[in-house]
């Protein structure tokens, strides 16, 4: 995002004191108090990015010497709560910005950039990078223009067995991850959550199955990303935007082919999956996530042996990481697959009242 600011306001030191943004009202009280009233009008995450904004725009043009930039930090969401003439001495004052580069902030240009929410997802010409920057500003309501087509997480059920699905439990009840935990038969691009895992191939540019279709509803953009992160191996996994589709990300990985029978190394490739999607979006703040079958299709991987990794895996992880997820959701499109997770969830997820004798 661009920012209009003069030579001389460049040239400017560092504010450290708050107080200086009084004489940048008396000296152009118009130009702050029109900043004034576009802050009162951000977003949380919106005024977080004027303030990343506003930083970058300083360091770049080396407002102050390389030595202060560590002090300079971002001035807290809280802020917002003050009182309008306060909020906006107090959170420029926080950021960093002096008095003569806030008076000096095409206003106009701020307020464009508020209220735009049309973007051009689908064409290549668009730049990705600032298409995912925009829309990761976005709030949701905001977001929704963009895709329209959508199923929220509140429509999402947490999963409970019905009565022919209790199996020998494979580890003890804990309630607390079983509302966790989600099976959802249905199209994985509408979910609406913060991440959806990507049954990918090596190149990350597109293929067939759930791959194809990811792609489809993101949009060129989608691949324009992809095509910058050299590929991604067996076993790993690689983040990018979501652009057109209502989730906010999408977690990339790339599973094991089987030709034979399932070996050790296809079964450790195969969690390895599972488990570096898990740990991608705890490590970027994501709390729901939603898997597709992974490598059960035309990479042969037999699909009561997959969800047999697939749970145990997410078991293990939620019992390490359990204050990180607030979801995950496997994703089933076939209904032979719906009754595999239904016949072998209650086994690593199972509810309290059941026996547990057999567990080791």
């Amino acid at each position: 995002m661009a920012f209009q600011v003069s030579k001389l306001a460049t040239r400017v030191s560092l504010s450290n004191s708050v107080g200086l943004i009084s004489s940048a009202e008396n000296r152009c009280p118009s130009h702050v108090k029109s900043v004034s009233k576009f802050a009162q009008s951000l977003t949380e995450r919106s005024f977080h990015t004027l303030c990343s904004a506003g930083k970058g725009l300083l360091r770049s043009q080396m407002v102050f010497p390389k030595t202060q930039w560590e002090k300079v930090s971002t001035a807290s969401i809280s802020l917002l709560s003050l009182k309008p003439r306060g909020s906006i001495r107090v959170a420029l004052g926080a950021v960093g910005l002096s008095a003569a580069v806030i008076a000096t902030l095409h206003t106009g240009t701020l307020l464009a950039m508020s209220e735009r929410t049309h973007l051009n997802l689908h064409s290549p010409n668009t730049d990705w990078k600032e298409s995912k920057n925009q829309l990761c500003s976005m709030d949701r309501e905001n977001r929704r223009k963009v895709y329209k087509d959508y199923i929220p997480l509140e429509k999402i059920l947490v999963w409970t067995p019905s009565g022919d699905s209790f199996c020998s439990p494979h580890c003890k009840p804990n309630e607390e991850l079983n509302k966790k935990i989600s099976l959802f038969c249905g199209d994985i691009t509408k979910l609406e959550i913060d991440a959806i895992a990507n049954a990918a191939n090596k190149t990350l540019l597109g293929g067939g199955g759930v791959d194809g279709a990811i792609h489809r509803g993101a949009g060129p953009l989608l691949r324009k990303e992809c095509a910058t992160l050299n590929g991604c191996e067996t076993g790993e996994a690689k983040m990018t935007g979501a652009y057109g589709l209502p989730a906010r990300y999408v977690i990339h990985t790339v599973g094991p082919i089987v030709k034979d029978l399932v070996g050790k190394r296809e079964e450790q490739a195969l969690r390895n999956c599972y488990y570096n999607c898990l740990h991608t979006a705890t490590k970027n703040h994501l709390r729901t996530v939603a898997f597709p079958c992974i490598s059960t299709g035309v990479y042969g991987y037999p699909p009561d042996q997959a969800v047999e990794v697939a749970l145990k895996t997410v078991r293990e992880y939620l019992e390490e990481n359990h204050e990180k997820l607030d979801r995950v959701i496997f994703c089933v499109f076939l209904k032979s697959d719906k009754e595999l997770y239904e016949k072998r969830l209650s086994a690593y997820f199972p509810q309290a009242c059941r026996p547990v004798s057999d567990i080791s």
